[in-house]
């Protein structure tokens, strides 16, 4: 597969309009310079279209598009828990812990933590998240982004890696968070428009002269397997979709680890004009979160049915092998003019979520480590200046470390799942015991962060083993209360896992701060002079969202 020269003109017009949108919104007026709240929170003056269209960019990028498009092939529907269920996490978050953050003040996370816990554990989580964006995010998406360039241009994928890599820094670091949010409206514009071009045309080659509605309809007739959102326990994917799992286990936990407490996520919120322009912003985020399995999972199920049915050359052994490259082989399908709107969503859904993770890398850098303790009281433009030479030092190291970490990977989107589920439970654990239980302590909090790492690679090490080793040490311990589900420490699904290990670590969080001196007076969480009060527009927006999950659930349950 190439791209002609329409399709060359096309993803060049998308690149020329997006360097010249991200110059524009950067601009400062004549002698005044940008200091770190309008490089890192975009001033404080994001409408709600820009924070809820800049969320669905940073969250859309390759491992969603090209891994939920195979696991689409492979398991159908049931994948689309991810974004369905995110939906009314959006929800929550922008009801009851926004208005805690903008109260604040807050730039960061880690930020958050201190005011709650003291500075070692927001700098050891300042740490912590660098690394993991770094390591694992910029890692992933970069090399998820240069595969797919390949597919389509033939280009190697360092090649790729550092195309992509120059593009996200060349339109984002000048302007930070502004460029990056405003930006991010025409980047998902295309994201859709070239969303449904290949999901229109993919059902279009399955209908025939029955249209794209006509395809839907035979795909849901003929592959009625590929339309349940609850697996049965002996289906060949209920190990990474367990069933009524995905509905009652650690799914939430990484949902709320995701949108509410990361900080390349939540940092479009924290730089919102106003609470309720935030509030709405994460509502509109939600609704379109409805729009993402359409988009890319549909095609995947309609990419199965044509391998089956022998048509446009697709083979259903080579996809089965390679779900990530289903993908991409429908580009191939795609007409000239098309294929290069499709090309340009890709890439613009890679770039705004490579330059989302390194403004957020920057600010925790720069605001949580480098301000504090490397260098105090510098000029606002010298944290500003550093912000984006941290920027590119970090997309210089994923680039290292990409292949090396990843080279070997089977899907995608499943690896990153895995990865983020090491540190979730204790992520999610040490916020919600923060702001709901004032007895929690800093010991209490340093026990349960490193149990939810040192627990998720002990039960990991035990997952699918013969019972021996690890497995033969947690099952006397753990089997008992898991064997009340029908799981062991060997057969425990991954979603079950964090939910568990979520769990154990909230336990662990009780009884350390139990044990140890209360927190300071000043430590717990206020909600004395904070308001949870919303708009009528939200309320009317989230009243929508979850009719639409609960009708989605109960349609393809």
């Amino acid at each position: 597969m190439s791209l002609d020269t329409i399709d060359l003109v096309i993803v060049g017009l998308y690149a020329v309009a997006l360097f010249a949108i991200a110059i524009f919104v950067s601009r400062e007026p004549a002698g005044e310079s940008k200091d770190t709240e309008d490089y890192f929170l975009a001033g404080k003056a994001l409408p709600w279209w820009a924070i809820g269209a800049s969320l669905i960019a940073a969250n859309i990028s390759a491992e969603q598009i090209i891994g939920q498009s195979g696991q689409g092939f492979v398991v159908g529907l049931a994948i689309a828990a991810y974004e369905w269920q995110a939906a009314l996490v959006l929800i929550i978050v922008a009801a009851f812990f926004l208005p805690i953050f903008l109260k604040r003040g807050i730039y960061t996370m880690p930020q958050f933590l201190e005011t709650r816990f003291g500075p070692s554990v927001k700098t050891i989580m300042a740490v912590f998240w660098i690394f993991l964006f770094t390591a694992v995010n910029l890692t992933t998406v970069l090399y998820g982004g240069a595969l797919a360039i390949q597919a389509v241009t033939g280009l190697g994928v360092f090649t790729g890696m550092a195309m992509l890599a120059a593009f996200a820094l060349l339109y984002s670091l000048y302007g930070g968070l502004k460029a990056v949010a405003l930006t991010d409206i025409i980047q998902v514009v295309i994201l859709i428009l070239g969303g449904f071009a290949i999901t229109i045309l993919v059902l279009g080659m399955v209908g025939g002269d029955r249209g794209a509605l006509g395809g839907l309809s035979t795909l849901m007739g003929e592959l009625p397997g590929h339309f349940e959102m609850i697996l049965d326990r002996d289906h060949p994917s209920y190990g990474n979709l367990p069933g009524i799992w995905t509905l009652l286990g650690g799914l939430w936990v990484l949902h709320f680890s995701y949108w509410g407490f990361n900080q390349y996520i939540i940092q479009r919120a924290l730089g919102a004009e106003s609470l309720a322009e935030a509030q709405k912003g994460l509502a509109f985020a939600a609704l379109l979160k409805f729009l993402i399995p359409l988009i890319v999972v549909i095609p995947g199920i309609a990419a199965l049915w044509l391998a089956q049915n022998g048509l446009q050359g697709l083979s259903e052994e080579a996809l089965a092998s390679k779900p990530d490259s289903t993908y991409g082989a429908l580009m191939a399908l795609m007409p000239v003019g098309i294929r290069g709107l499709i090309f340009a969503a890709l890439v613009a859904a890679i770039v705004s979520s490579l330059a989302s993770m390194i403004n957020s890398i920057s600010t925790i850098f720069t605001m949580d480590i480098y301000r504090d303790y490397i260098a105090k009281d510098r000029a606002e433009t010298h944290y500003v200046w550093t912000g984006r030479a941290t920027a590119a030092v970090a997309m210089l190291i994923a680039l290292c470390l990409a292949i090396p970490l990843l080279g070997g990977g089977t899907s995608i989107f499943q690896t990153i799942q895995e990865y983020t589920g090491f540190v979730a439970p204790g992520i999610v654990a040490v916020f919600v015991l923060g702001f709901f239980w004032k007895r929690t302590n800093t010991a209490g909090a340093f026990a349960l962060l490193i149990s939810s790492v040192v627990l998720s690679l002990l039960f990991f090490t035990a997952s699918g083993s013969d019972g021996g080793g690890v497995a033969a040490i947690l099952g006397p311990i753990f089997n008992p209360i898991l064997g009340l589900v029908d799981f062991n420490v060997t057969n425990m699904p991954f979603v079950v896992r964090i939910w568990f290990i979520f769990l154990i670590c909230v336990i662990i969080g009780v009884v350390v701060s139990l044990m140890t001196d209360p927190p300071e007076a000043h430590q717990p969480v206020d909600l004395s002079d904070i308001s949870f009060q919303t708009t009528t527009t939200f309320k009317v927006a989230s009243g929508i969202a979850i009719a639409i999950l609960i009708g989605l659930y109960a349609m393809f349950w």
